[in-house]
């Protein structure tokens, strides 16, 4: 194994995950997690057009790949006059991803509220978008905490699809190391050991956040 490889691409591979990568997955994950809240809330509509719509987007996001998603909105919308540059077009196709996998979390977590926290807000005087801010979300977001964690941290490994269309993140520096050194094992695992640090400290905070979250949980 060369070491000497191993310690000269260490810092341009953290520099790329940390300047790429991360940003990426925050950024598609933010975008993608107001997108969920719309899509759980029109599910949980009577408004049966509503319910529908939001029931189908997830079914065909859930039911694709997600390169193919990137494909087609990278490779795909220049033929219907569309053109987006490569870290656009993988924020949309994160974005859209995350949205359809959280929508089904963020629903289930409100759903598991008891009624009886709707019927209190009403007691008092709330609207119901009132109670859902200020008493069903916070209680839901403890619940939701751990998928949606879970969530994000295979959106930071995931991110290593927009290589393939070549935005500037870790798995792609990687892949230039490894090209122009023709160490393919020693860089791919070397940029393997930092998705998994970075992982690690991911799953870290996320136990601190179901810790200060449990606090507004109905008991």
């Amino acid at each position: 194994m060369d070491w000497q490889l191993i310690a000269d691409s260490f810092w341009p591979l953290l520099r790329a995950g940390l300047a790429g990568t991360i940003p990426l997955a925050l950024a598609s994950f933010a975008i993608g997690l107001v997108l969920a809240l719309v899509v759980a809330l029109m599910r949980l509509s009577p408004n049966r057009l509503l319910s529908w719509t939001a029931g189908a987007y997830i079914s065909l996001i859930r039911g694709t790949p997600l390169l193919v998603q990137l494909f087609v909105i990278f490779y795909g919308m220049p033929s219907v006059g569309i053109l987006l540059d490569p870290w656009p077009s993988a924020i949309i196709a994160f974005s859209l991803n995350v949205g359809g996998y959280a929508a089904e979390v963020i629903r289930a977590a409100i759903l598991s509220v008891p009624k009886g926290q709707w019927e209190a807000g009403w007691t008092v005087g709330m609207s119901p978008a009132r109670s859902l801010r200020r008493i069903i979300l916070p209680q839901a977001a403890r619940v939701s905490v751990p998928p949606l964690s879970n969530t994000f941290i295979s959106l930071v490994k995931d991110t290593s699809l927009a290589a393939l269309i070549l935005v500037t993140e870790m798995f792609r520096r990687a892949q230039e190391i490894a090209t122009f050194s023709n160490e393919f094992m020693t860089v791919y695992l070397e940029a393997a050991l930092i998705y998994w640090l970075f992982c690690t400290v991911l799953s870290t905070g996320q136990n601190a956040l179901e810790k200060r979250l449990d606090r507004y949980v109905a008991h």
